[in-house]
């Protein structure tokens, strides 16, 4: 098993156990091949939930270039309903699960396909 393969079992345990959702795994292997290799960044691989630049950053950068939606406040509210769905508390958010999240929650599987 090669290290992708290890973190996106990790990814799938943290949306089973965390955040209570059943992974699409077809899905959760794009999002994270579609991370490219800031999965292996021990910095980039998660997301500060408590630092705004940074959700800015997963608004303008995912939600608006990769999965083409409008600027609105539906989206700062869809990252912090996937931040408050992982935990607050859990340290370690990683991109890829808060990405898969976004993708489910907005219908946008077809940006993968």
């Amino acid at each position: 098993m090669g290290k992708r393969d290890e973190l996106i079992a990790q990814y799938a345990d943290d949306l089973k156990n965390k955040c209570g959702m059943t992974p699409d795994m077809d899905l959760l292997t794009k999002v994270t091949i579609g991370c490219g290799p800031a999965i292996y960044n021990a910095d980039a691989s998660t997301v500060a939930g408590s630092q705004p630049d940074e959700l800015e950053t997963v608004k303008n950068n995912f939600l608006i270039k990769k999965l083409g939606l409008s600027d609105s406040p539906a989206l700062m509210d869809a990252i912090n309903s996937c931040i408050e769905t992982y935990g607050k508390s859990e340290r370690n958010k990683y991109r890829a699960v808060i990405y898969y999240m976004l993708t489910k929650h907005f219908n946008k599987e077809s940006a993968y396909s």
